[in-house]
């Protein structure tokens, strides 16, 4: 099976290490608290944080939304939570992809409520001509078009993430 990168690993090689520039600058006196959003985020938190030479901690959530589908259901479920609080604590939400915006406007939601001083957000994709819902997205890596990608974390029904690039996926198969 013959696939192109849409964005190729050195793309994202390239766009992380600047991400990692861009949190470090804004990120001066502060410890950040990254919440991995699980489990596309995986890969891309992992290289992101070795990029920074800053203190910092990591906490992991999981949420549903899509399930096998290639389309969210709408409904979103937190299936894994924060191991512990973060009240008066700087968040900065990692996220694979951010398409419809329901998933993240959820989150955001849930973690306002738990009273941490800042929150950012941090996604490897954006996708914004699937926008239900407005959103302020700190940091993006790459806009994409509304094509479904896997690869770098992102998956479909599980499978994929182990891809060193991002593909679309149509048919079935990955192209």
């Amino acid at each position: 099976m013959k696939m192109h990168p849409i964005i190729t690993e050195e793309e994202i090689r390239h766009r992380v290490k600047e991400l990692a520039v861009e949190i470090r600058r804004d990120a001066i006196g502060i410890e950040p608290i990254f919440v991995g959003i699980l489990n596309g985020c995986f890969p891309f938190l992992a290289d992101l944080i070795r990029h920074l030479d800053i203190t910092c901690s990591v906490e992991f959530m999981r949420l549903r939304s899509y399930g096998a589908a290639t389309e969210t259901s709408g409904v979103v479920e937190i299936t894994a939570d924060l191991s512990r609080s973060i009240v008066g604590k700087d968040v900065i939400v990692v996220e694979d992809i951010v398409d419809t915006g329901l998933t993240m406007s959820y989150l955001l939601e849930n973690i306002k409520t738990r009273r941490p001083r800042t929150i950012r957000v941090c996604t490897l994709l954006d996708k914004p001509a699937r926008r239900r819902v407005e959103l302020k997205l700190d940091y993006v890596g790459f806009t994409i078009p509304d094509q479904f990608v896997i690869g770098y974390g992102l998956d479909f029904d599980e499978k994929y993430r182990n891809l060193p690039f991002i593909t679309a996926y149509e048919d079935e198969k990955p192209v």
